[in-house]
């Protein structure tokens, strides 16, 4: 009779194993099929996209941009290529972006090689991070980013869309040079920072140096057979000219942007970035951006070091760069308690990370200037921050800043005289006002989002195949495509302005 009963529970234990086991099973396959009908889904709306792609190219303009950086990346120069892209998009002009896989994203390792957004394709390659991130591995990424953009331009061949070239990486606008002797394709280059000018200014490589030499030569080239040539001041346009005479009527200054209705000044009391970093009581000088060897970072140290008994004023920087392990070291060995250090912020913190800040830092290093733009100054401006400016005396930075009255000019080294700066605005809450009102201010009325993209529209336009129509069909978003900041989250566009 015990067996008998053992048997009966065994029998009953077996039966709701049965059962558990089923209604998992009944649970788990819709949750499955729902999955594969997704990615069914996605995979059908990636081929219409591609054969719609496909079938009009030959039917409407199209703009192909060419930039190894580009979100998720948190590099300057694909957040701006992400939100010009989006903007000339949503005019009704095809675009193109071809890229490489994140190398700069600390969230993100890597993203769909393929999206398709509102009238945009972004492709990506894997390429350009084969090989890890030190200087000269950068350099074969470079190499092998453009030999894999050259295969898929090859097929442009007389199809007559418009290009444009960034110097992402710097040798990239001598790869399009060369396309267009090639496929007779019309490009255009854009010039975020000049080589091989920055090597020999920093020391890197000789001035009469045979890639030097050859360089400067190619450029030249470059300039001559482009549509046209955008810098982002004037100071790289004159260099332009004195490296390609011929040039010279093809050159336009269009300068970085940010957005203002995105990053508006706000209180500190209501900035959760502020409330949580501890900095609602202090009065906080920022830098946000690259730590790099263009931008001098040891003048705002030594004013660091002055202030350090002050102990209501607190220096914070944002992001890395080449420079960043020396500046910790320059705090570890100074004892700066004054100084923070922070990574990269996400696009959705920007607008409140930098209205945390009472005075904003943007600096040129001593033989960096008309090599390179900072463009952390339009986040700022946005912000409406009193400016304070390192730089050489003959600077554009320095004159922008001094005519314009939103901040005040240093010289390099000259960390002294930023000290006492920084230590008079925190006595006069009334100059922090009127500097940050004078830096908003110079905003709207030159760098709005609106106004530089309208610039580069009247560039792109005329170039375009006039056998072509403008306004494309729309294309269906891809799910779960990379971010588009500027669609999704404008402040995207604003890492772009704080990260150069």
């Amino acid at each position: 009779m015990l067996v008998g009963l053992l048997r009966d529970k065994q029998s009953v234990d077996s039966s709701q194993e049965l059962q558990l086991s089923l209604f998992d099973e009944t649970d788990y396959v819709p949750r499955a099929a729902r999955g594969i009908r997704r990615k069914l889904g996605l995979a059908v709306d990636i081929a219409k996209n591609r054969l719609n792609w496909r079938m009009t190219r030959n039917r409407f303009a199209r703009f192909t941009v060419v930039s190894q950086f580009f979100p998720p990346d948190f590099a300057a120069t694909g957040q701006l290529l992400d939100d010009l892209s989006a903007r000339l998009a949503r005019k009704g002009l095809q675009v193109q972006v071809l890229t490489g896989q994140p190398a700069y994203a600390y969230n993100e390792s890597a993203a769909d090689r393929i999206v398709f957004d509102l009238n945009r394709c972004i492709r990506r390659t894997r390429l350009s991070r084969l090989v890890p991130q030190k200087l000269r591995g950068r350099a074969i990424n470079g190499v092998l980013f453009c030999g894999r953009v050259a295969m898929r331009l090859v097929r442009y061949t007389r199809r007559g869309d418009l290009i444009l070239y960034t110097t992402e990486p710097a040798y990239l606008p001598v790869l399009g040079w060369m396309m267009h002797l090639v496929t007779r394709t019309p490009y255009v280059v854009l010039f975020y920072d000049l080589y091989p000018d920055v090597l020999f200014r920093l020391g890197v490589l000789p001035r009469d140096h045979w890639i030097c030499r050859l360089w400067e030569t190619l450029n030249a080239k470059v300039c001559a057979s482009a549509q046209s040539v955008i810098v982002l001041s004037e100071p790289i346009a004159e260099r332009v000219c004195q490296m390609a005479p011929e040039a010279r009527s093809k050159i336009q200054v269009i300068p970085s942007w940010a957005n203002p209705d995105v990053i508006q000044p706000r209180p500190k009391s209501v900035n959760r970035f502020a409330v949580a970093n501890g900095l609602t009581k202090s009065f906080t000088v920022m830098y946000s951006g690259n730590q790099g060897r263009c931008h001098d970072l040891d003048t705002l140290m030594a004013a660091a070091k002055l202030l350090r008994d002050e102990r209501d004023i607190k220096f914070v920087l944002i992001g890395k760069g080449a420079l960043h392990p020396h500046l910790r070291e320059i705090a570890a060995e100074w004892e700066l308690s004054n100084c923070r250090f922070l990574p990269y912020q996400d696009p959705e913190v920007l607008p409140e990370s930098l209205t945390a800040a009472d005075v904003a830092v943007v600096s040129v290093g001593s033989q960096s200037e008309s090599l390179v733009a900072p463009c952390k100054l339009y986040g700022h401006l946005a912000a409406g921050t009193p400016i304070a400016a390192i730089s050489p005396a003959d600077s554009y930075l320095a004159q922008l800043v001094e005519r314009e009255g939103c901040g005040r000019w240093f010289a390099n080294g000259n960390a002294e005289a930023l000290a006492r700066w920084i230590k008079d605005l925190k006595d006069q809450p009334q100059l922090v006002q009127a500097y940050g009102q004078s830096a908003r201010d110079l905003l709207m009325r030159t760098a709005t989002p609106d106004l530089v993209v309208d610039r580069y529209w009247s560039v792109i336009q005329p170039n375009l195949p006039s056998r072509k129509v403008l306004e494309s069909p729309q294309l269906t978003a891809t799910p779960n495509l990379i971010p588009n900041w500027s669609l999704i989250n404008p402040s995207g566009f604003s890492e772009a302005m704080t990260h150069a």
